[in-house]
């Protein structure tokens, strides 16, 4: 190893690539030009005597040399970070954190979880893709996913975050036009508002479909927002997340024995959470979900 050619740049430039996983992100988060990335990996790969990085699947990935020069980064970093405290002493967090969600989580989970952390780190910038997909086997560029149903992963971290209830509801006015379903075997008479049967990735939501296989479908769409406005138009009876729906008055849950229990589950690589920005993040969607696990088990409408 050419220690003399080694240099904290260098370093800090491999974290980005470790954590990301592309050259482009990397590049993206440093303010830096692909080809000014490569080139720096390719000094400090010779100034390690060795590869770094190698090319897997996921994009690219640290070889056992490259971890370790990773963990030599983070202490690079950590360094910095503590010259750069704020008037309280503790180091200030700043950064882009990626993730991936579904779309009800997105909104009413995820994005009171950002409010929270920013109000404590000003720094932190979260990027939200809306998804409703397994969790990816590339998840180059995304520190976070939040994904239904237990994931398998390799080469990252996935841990069941909490439950959360779907439950069948329908309009008021659609309940006055229409009578009431008494029972299971009257939801043959009710049209469904769900998921596109033919574009569901999730395997958890299709056998939530399971629940009223007899009913036919009124209207489809790959977003659950649209299930909810649907059903509020009176255009049948929504399968919908209790903690979406019971924020609207004028939705009434029928036949509440009906229904299914769904997890909400994390990944994330194991570099991305080492970073302290990340695992802020994190701390504050475990925060956000702990405090609203009734809503989440649709406990909370009486």
């Amino acid at each position: 190893m050419l220690l003399d050619r080694l240099h904290s740049d260098d370093l800090l430039v491999l974290l980005a690539v470790g954590r990301t996983g592309r050259f482009t992100a990397a590049a993206e988060t440093l303010g830096l030009n692909h080809t000014t990335i490569a080139r720096r990996i390719d000094t400090l790969e010779q100034a390690l005597g060795g590869r770094a990085l190698t090319r897997g699947a996921a994009g690219w990935e640290l070889t056992d040399l490259g971890r370790q020069a990773f963990v030599a980064g983070e202490q690079v970093e950590a360094a910095l970070r503590r010259l750069t405290s704020d008037v309280g002493g503790s180091p200030t967090l700043s950064g882009v954190v990626r993730m991936s969600a579904t779309d009800g989580f997105s909104a009413y989970l995820a994005a009171p979880a950002v409010v929270s952390v920013r109000r404590r780190h000003p720094g932190i910038n979260v990027e939200i893709v809306t998804a409703t997909r397994l969790a990816s086997q590339n998840r180059t560029g995304l520190d976070v996913e939040i994904v239904v149903g237990e994931p398998h992963v390799h080469r990252a971290e996935a841990v069941r975050l909490a439950d959360y209830r779907l439950g069948l509801y329908a309009s008021r006015r659609y309940l006055e036009e229409n009578a009431t379903p008494a029972s299971a075997e009257d939801l043959t008479a009710h049209p469904l508002v769900y998921f596109v049967d033919a574009m569901l990735q999730v395997d958890d939501l299709d056998l939530a479909r399971t629940l009223v296989p007899q009913m036919a479908e009124s209207v489809t769409s790959t977003n659950v927002f649209v299930h909810v406005e649907a059903t509020r138009s009176h255009a049948g009876i929504g399968l919908l997340p209790c903690f979406m729906a019971d924020r609207h008055d004028d939705l009434v849950r029928v036949l509440p024995t009906v229904g299914a229990q769904l997890s909400y589950w994390l990944v994330t690589r194991t570099e991305s959470l080492r970073r302290p920005e990340v695992a802020a993040f994190v701390a504050a969607i475990r925060a956000e979900v702990d405090h609203r696990r009734p809503e989440l088990l649709g406990t909370t409408r009486t």
